[in-house]
């Protein structure tokens, strides 16, 4: 716990000390990880997590097929959309960055909130 986390943890009296403790500490990384897939749009990212995993699949398979190619063509035909596939793949798993920092942000959103009743109560 940080110095500031202390100074706000004695500052608060006994029930806004237990929402806090609900509210809890920043969850770790597989906790935030796996909580793009709770809420309203868990389905949808469950969905871009298979599709991503098909184009993973899809593009190593082609690479694999664009190595073993004896022909610049062919090697064009297979390392091509192998090239593509891996970079897609790639692009939607990095489009759960920002859902994960939005469940970041909305925890500390939480606290500031309780900061601000209790500053309106004194």
């Amino acid at each position: 716990m940080s110095d500031i986390d202390k100074l706000i943890d004695d500052a608060l009296d006994a029930e806004e000390r237990d929402l806090m403790h609900r509210i809890g500490d920043e969850p770790d990384y597989f906790t935030q990880v796996f909580g793009i897939f709770r809420g309203k749009t868990g389905w949808a990212s469950a969905v871009l997590v298979v599709v991503q995993l098909l184009m993973f699949i899809a593009g190593v398979w082609m690479a694999l097929r664009f190595f073993d190619a004896a022909s610049p063509l062919e090697a064009l035909r297979w390392g091509l959309p192998a090239a593509t596939l891996i970079l897609m793949a790639l692009i939607v798993k990095m489009a759960f960055w920002p859902q994960i920092h939005i469940q970041r942000l909305s925890q500390e959103l939480k606290r500031i909130e309780l900061q601000v009743v209790r500053l309106r109560k004194n």
